[in-house]
C-alpha cells in the first residue's frame, strides 16, 4: 500500500525482477539443495516466499508438500504457474509482499526463500512476518549471498554506483553468518549453515556481463541510471567484468551461497 515508506523502492524492485526468468536454469539445482537441507518431505505444508519462476515451490511440490508461493512480480508468477503446470503439480501461488504476508499466523510447518526475502528493505520486519506465519518447531531454511564471494562483491560493487535508498541495509548482510546469528537470535534454535555452488555457463566476462544486464534486476537498475554517463558506466563494465574473471574457471563463473536453516522456538 502507499502508505508504505518503501513502496516506489517495492515497485522498482517488481518491475526489475520482472526479467529474472532467464536465470531459472542456474537457481533450479540450488532449489534442489535447499529442499533438500529443509528436510522438505510429503504432506508438510510448506511456504516459498520471492518464489520467482517456482524452482523452489515446484522442487518442494514434486515430493509430495502442500505448497503456497508469494511473489512481488506477476510476470515471475505467471512464469512459476507455467512451470507448475508442466510438472503437474498443484501450487497456491499469490502475489504480495514479504513485509506483510497474507497468511494466518502458525500456518506453515516449512517457510523458505531462495535468494529472494534478503531483498526486503526491513530485514526485521520480513523475519518477522516469516516467522509469524511458522508454526513453533517449525523450520525456517533460506539461501543467501555471502558478501565476500562473487555475487556478494557484485551486489556491493552496485551499491558502489547506486546506494540503496537511506535505512536499506545491503542484502549481502544476509550472507553474514554473524548477522544471521544475531537476527535470528532468541526466535530460533538448532542453527544450521551449509555453504554450496552454483554454477553459470558463460564464454567470457563479457558474455555473463552482458546476460545478467539484461537479467538482474540491480544490474539492469545501474545501467539504466548510467545511461547519459557513458564513461562511469564503462567503468562500472570493467569493474564487474574483472570481478567475474576471478571466479570464472573453464567456463562457469562460480558463485558460492549460503544456506541456513533454524527451528522457531
Amino acid at each position: 500500500m502507499e502508505s508504505d515508506p518503501y513502496f516506489q523502492f517495492k515497485a522498482a524492485q517488481r518491475e526489475g525482477w520482472a526479467l529474472f526468468a532467464p536465470l531459472e536454469a542456474l537457481t533450479t539445482p540450488p532449489a534442489g539443495a535447499l529442499v533438500s537441507f529443509a528436510g522438505i518431505a510429503a504432506d508438510v505444508q510448506i511456504l516459498d516466499v520471492a518464489c520467482g519462476t517456482g524452482v523452489v515451490a515446484v522442487t518442494a511440490a514434486r515430493r509430495g508438500a502442500h505448497v503456497s508461493a508469494l511473489d512481488l512480480s506477476p510476470v515471475l508468477l505467471e512464469r512459476a504457474r507455467h512451470n507448475a503446470d508442466l510438472a503437474g503439480v498443484n501450487i497456491a501461488f499469490t502475489e504480495g509482499d514479504v513485509e506483510a504476508l497474507p497468511y494466518p499466523s502458525a500456518s506453515f510447518d516449512i517457510v523458505m526463500s531462495q535468494f529472494g526475502h534478503m531483498f526486503a528493505p526491513r530485514p526485521a520486519v520480513a523475519l518477522a512476518e516469516m516467522l509469524r506465519v511458522l508454526k513453533p518447531g517449525g523450520c525456517l531454511a533460506f539461501s543467501t549471498w555471502p558478501p565476500e564471494m562473487f555475487t556478494g562483491r557484485m551486489f556491493l560493487l552496485i551499491n558502489q554506483y547506486l546506494a540503496p535508498p537511506p535505512g536499506v541495509p545491503p542484502s549481502t548482510d544476509w550472507g553474514d553468518v554473524r548477522i544471521v546469528r544475531e537476527r535470528l537470535g532468541e526466535a530460533v534454535s538448532e542453527l544450521v549453515f551449509e555453504r554450496e555452488l552454483m554454477t553459470a555457463p558463460t564464454l567470457s566476462p563479457a558474455h555473463y556481463r552482458a546476460a545478467i544486464e539484461r537479467t538482474a534486476a540491480p544490474v539492469i537498475k545501474l545501467v539504466e541510471s548510467l545511461r547519459e554517463d557513458p564513461p562511469t558506466l564503462a567503468r562500472f563494465r570493467g569493474e564487474l567484468e574483472a570481478l567475474i574473471a576471478l571466479y570464472l574457471v573453464a567456463n562457469v563463473v562460480r558463485q558460492h551461497f549460503l544456506m541456513t536453516r533454524a527451528k522457531k522456538r
